[in-house]
């Protein structure tokens, strides 16, 4: 009589095993023998390779000792008609097993940014189909969520109604930026971008680089305009990033904290008009939003200088109208430190 452990004794025997091998030596129907095999499936105890025609299985142990039967590359069009995320991840994980033997921390950041990031390709971009594509060779694991919707940056700059894609680029780096504000946080887009190695939003000839590794942010017009958009993230398997300190260092952990996200980082170079920020207009650009911040650090990396007026805007006005909220500057050189010192001071004598 088949069952389970007469499947898994032959698999130990044979090595790979397919339905049709069942046929033959037991009076079952191909339905039946597909159904315990499905079983040890969905239990891990065998790892299916291979699509519906030509799939094969092994035991777990198995791909250990012969790990190029494993694909390194998992593909699907997907129609936007009652998606669900977490469906997906399941069929990802039953035929790219590769990511199942990650180690637990890297699985977890995969499994948080592609489940945001499909999350709001179904939601927010209002594309007739989604294409997913992941990707573990040698020491990196990547995957590229690709669309033909609306255009993210486009998206936010109508429904926020700001000037440019440019804007929306800043303000998505802000956090907390949702155009779906009763259903969604906006936080997917930003915790995602923290948690990569590189981390790109391709969209109607806009692009956004995140690379963590160099630290450094990049906004600017491509040639090639993708239609839609397509998100790039990557990240090393050999990374010791958890996902947890990504959300702390966005989290205020001061006692009277409710450890929400509260707290944000403003590279100003991205707000710079040939260089330079001068203006007080500049710095209501940047403040904007950011009142839903309880903890504020300004980055000045690669920032020559700032005007009096810039630095007055952020250090005096809107701290005087939001007194309870922590500013912080990092990477100062002396003339842009100069100009904070300045400010702050007048704002003591106010």
């Amino acid at each position: 009589m088949l069952n389970k452990e007469k499947i898994l004794e032959i698999a130990r025997k044979k090595g790979q095993i397919r339905t049709k091998d069942f046929l033959g030596l037991f009076s079952v129907s191909r339905q039946y023998t597909s159904m315990l095999i499905g079983q040890l499936v969905e239990n891990k105890e065998l790892i299916r390779i291979g699509s519906t025609r030509n799939a094969f299985y092994v035991l777990p142990e198995y791909t250990r000792i012969h790990p190029h039967i494993l694909p390194n590359k998992f593909f699907r069009r997907l129609k936007n008609t009652h998606l669900e995320e977490h469906k997906i991840l399941a069929e990802i994980e039953e035929k790219f097993p590769k990511i199942s033997e990650l180690k637990e921390h890297i699985r977890n950041i995969f499994i948080f940014a592609f489940s945001e990031m499909l999350n709001n390709a179904i939601e927010h971009s209002q594309s007739k189909n989604i294409s997913v594509e992941i990707s573990l060779t040698g020491d990196e694991l990547w995957f590229i969520i690709n669309d033909t919707g609306v255009g993210v940056f486009r998206n936010v700059m109508r429904k926020k109604k700001l000037k440019s894609e440019l804007e929306a680029i800043q303000d998505i780096l802000k956090g907390k930026t949702t155009t779906i504000p009763k259903s969604h946080t906006g936080q997917g887009i930003f915790f995602t971008s923290k948690a990569a190695d590189i981390f790109i939003l391709d969209s109607f000839g806009q692009q956004m680089t995140i690379n963590n590794k160099t630290h450094d942010v990049v906004a600017r017009k491509i040639n090639a305009s993708k239609r839609g958009t397509r998100v790039v993230f990557r990240i090393q398997t050999s990374s010791h990033k958890h996902l947890s300190d990504v959300f702390k260092k966005y989290t205020n952990l001061k006692d009277d904290s409710d450890y929400g996200f509260d707290k944000t980082e403003i590279r100003v170079k991205l707000y710079t008009a040939g260089g330079v920020n001068i203006s007080r207009s500049q710095a209501r650009r940047i403040l904007h939003g950011l009142e839903k911040f309880r903890i504020i650090s300004f980055d000045f990396d690669k920032v020559p200088m700032i005007g009096q007026a810039f630095a007055d805007e952020i250090y005096r006005v809107f701290h005087n109208k939001y007194s309870s909220i922590e500013l912080q500057e990092i990477n100062m050189n002396e003339a842009v430190k100069f100009m904070i010192e300045r400010a702050k001071n007048d704002a003591t004598r106010s």
